[in-house]
C-alpha cells in the first residue's frame, strides 16, 4: 500500500481538504508555496540531520545578538549605556553561553532549556547587565509553546511575567514602564502566539496523515471484502453449476454401465442424456464465465438467469438418473422477484443434487414450493436408499459447502436453512424465506 506523507507534497495537491478550510487562495499563493516548498525542505533535512537545525538557531542567535555586544560595534542607547553596568570579557561570555547554549536542546528537552535560560537572565538582570543575547529567552519561550508539554506552559508564563516585571522596573530610570511594558508584552506574545500556531499547523496536518492512511487502509480493506465477496459468489455458482451436473453424469455413466451389459439400447440412451447434461452444463459454465469476463466493445451473448420456471426441466434431469421426483408449488411463485426465483432455483437444485448422490438412484424425492403472504418455503424430502440396495455416500454430519452455500443464499432474504435425517429413513431439508421489502428499497419507497 502507497503511503502519502502530507509533508512532502505539494498543498495544491489537497484541494478538497483545503477547499473545505476556506484556504484555497492562502495555500495557492507564490510566497506561501515557496515557504512550504522551503520548510519541506528543511524537514527532510532535519530527519536525516537532527542537530544541524538546532545548531543553525544556536549559531544564528549568537551571530545576530552576541557577535554586536563582543565587537561592541553598537553599544546601544546611551541611556542603556549609563543605566545598566559593564561587564568584563568573561563575565560576558559566560552569560552569553548560558543564555545560548541551551537552545542545542530546545526540542528534544524545552521545558529544561527555557528554565536553564530563564535563570541565566535572571541572574544577569540581577548583576545589572544588559545583552542582546537576551533574546534567546524569546526563542525558548517559542520553542516550549512549539514544543513542549502544554501543562508547562501556566508556569512558564508566571515566570515570563516575573521576568517582565523585573525588566520594566530596571527600565523605568530609562524607558516610561507604560512603553517599556508594552513593548516587552507584544514580543513575549508573538512569541508564544507563534509558537502554538505553527504547534497547531503541524497537529493538523498530523491529523490529515493520519486520516489519509486510515482511508487507505479501509479502501484496501473494503477492496479486499469485495474481492472476498466476489469469490465467494463466483465459488457457490460454481459449485451449484458444475456439483449438479456432475453428479447427474456420474449416476448416468454408472447406470448406462450396467446397462450397456444387459440392454445396449438402454446404454445408448444413457450416453445421449449424458451429452446432454454435459452440454447443459458447459452452456452454463460459459454464461457465468462471461459475466465475470469484461468485454468494452462487444458485450457477451448472456442466457437469463435461471428461475422457478426451470425447475421442471431440472427435476426431469434427476428422474433421468433414476430418482422418481414428485414437484408440486402452491402460491403464484411464477411471479416472485427474479433474484428470489435464482435464490429457490438453487437450493432446489442443491438439495436434489444431495438427494441423488447420497440417496441413491432409486431414491423418491418431493420438492414443494408453498409461498403464503411473505414468506415462501422451499421443502425437499427424499426417502433415503432402498432396503438390501448399495449404500451411497454418507452425507456430512457438519455443515458442508452445499449448506453453507444454501444458508448464504437465504440469508439474503432473511431466510433459514435447516436439513437432517426424517422420521422413517431418508433427509429433509427446508428452507423458509422472508420476502418483506426491506423499509428503504423501491418496492416499500418511505
Amino acid at each position: 500500500m502507497t503511503r502519502v506523507r502530507l509533508d512532502d507534497t505539494p498543498a495544491e495537491t489537497f484541494p478538497d481538504l483545503l477547499s473545505s478550510a476556506g484556504l484555497d487562495e492562502l495555500w495557492s499563493h507564490p510566497l506561501v508555496t515557496r515557504l512550504s516548498s522551503l520548510g519541506r525542505r528543511m524537514r527532510r533535512m532535519d530527519r536525516t540531520r537532527p542537530w544541524a537545525l538546532d545548531t543553525s538557531v544556536a549559531l544564528g542567535v549568537f551571530l545576530a545578538t552576541c557577535l554586536p555586544d563582543l565587537l561592541h560595534t553598537d553599544g546601544g542607547p546611551p541611556a542603556l549605556a549609563t543605566a545598566f553596568n559593564a561587564l568584563p570579557l568573561a563575565g560576558m561570555l559566560a552569560f552569553q553561553a548560558g543564555l545560548v547554549l541551551p537552545l542545542l536542546g530546545r526540542r528534544r528537552a524545552p521545558s529544561l532549556t527555557f528554565a536553564l535560560i530563564a535563570a541565566v537572565f535572571l541572574a544577569q538582570w540581577a548583576v545589572g547587565a544588559w545583552m542582546r543575547a537576551d533574546a534567546a529567552l524569546l526563542v525558548a519561550l517559542y520553542s516550549l509553546a512549539l514544543h513542549g508539554r502544554l501543562r508547562h506552559l501556566p508556569w512558564a508564563c508566571a515566570t515570563m511575567a516575573g521576568v517582565l516585571a523585573l525588566v520594566v522596573l530596571r527600565l523605568s530610570a530609562v524607558v516610561s514602564p507604560g512603553d517599556a511594558l508594552f513593548s516587552l508584552f507584544s514580543a513575549v506574545t508573538a512569541a508564544l502566539a507563534l509558537g502554538l500556531a505553527v504547534r497547531i499547523r503541524r497537529s493538523q496536518l498530523a491529523g490529515l496523515r493520519e486520516h489519509a492512511a486510515r482511508l487507505e487502509v479501509e479502501r484496501d480493506q473494503r477492496t479486499k471484502l469485495a474481492a472476498a465477496d466476489e469469490r465467494a459468489r463466483v465459488a457457490r455458482e460454481m459449485h451449484d453449476i458444475v456439483g449438479h451436473n456432475l453428479s447427474v453424469i456420474i449416476t448416468l455413466a454408472d447406470g448406462g454401465a450396467y446397462a450397456s451389459r444387459h440392454s445396449p439400447q438402454r446404454g445408448s440412451q444413457a450416453l445421449e442424456l449424458i451429452a446432454e447434461t454435459g452440454r447443459q452444463a458447459l452452456g452454463e459454465l460459459r454464461r457465468m464465465l462471461g459475466l465475470l469476463r469484461e468485454q468494452a466493445d462487444d458485450a457477451p451473448r448472456l442466457s437469463p438467469q435461471p428461475g422457478v420456471p426451470e425447475l421442471d426441466a431440472l427435476c426431469t434431469r434427476i428422474r433421468t438418473a433414476g430418482p422418481e421426483v414428485v414437484y408440486r408449488t402452491s402460491g403464484e411463485v411464477d411471479t416472485l422477484d427474479p433474484g428470489i426465483q435464482l435464490t429457490v432455483y438453487r437450493i432446489a437444485q442443491e438439495a436434489l443434487t444431495n438427494a441423488l448422490k447420497h440417496a441413491g438412484a432409486l431414491t423418491h424425492v418431493q420438492l414443494a414450493l408453498e409461498l403464503s403472504g411473505t414468506r415462501l418455503r422451499v421443502r425437499v424430502d427424499d426417502t433415503g436408499p432402498p432396503p438390501g440396495g448399495d449404500a451411497p455416500p454418507a452425507r456430512p454430519a457438519g455443515p458442508g459447502h452445499g449448506l453453507a452455500g444454501m444458508r448464504e443464499r437465504a440469508a439474503l432474504y432473511r431466510g433459514t436453512v435447516t436439513a437432517g435425517p426424517r422420521p422413517g429413513g431418508g433427509w429433509t431439508l427446508v428452507a423458509d424465506l422472508d420476502l418483506t421489502p426491506l423499509p428503504d428499497s423501491p418496492e416499500n419507497p418511505s
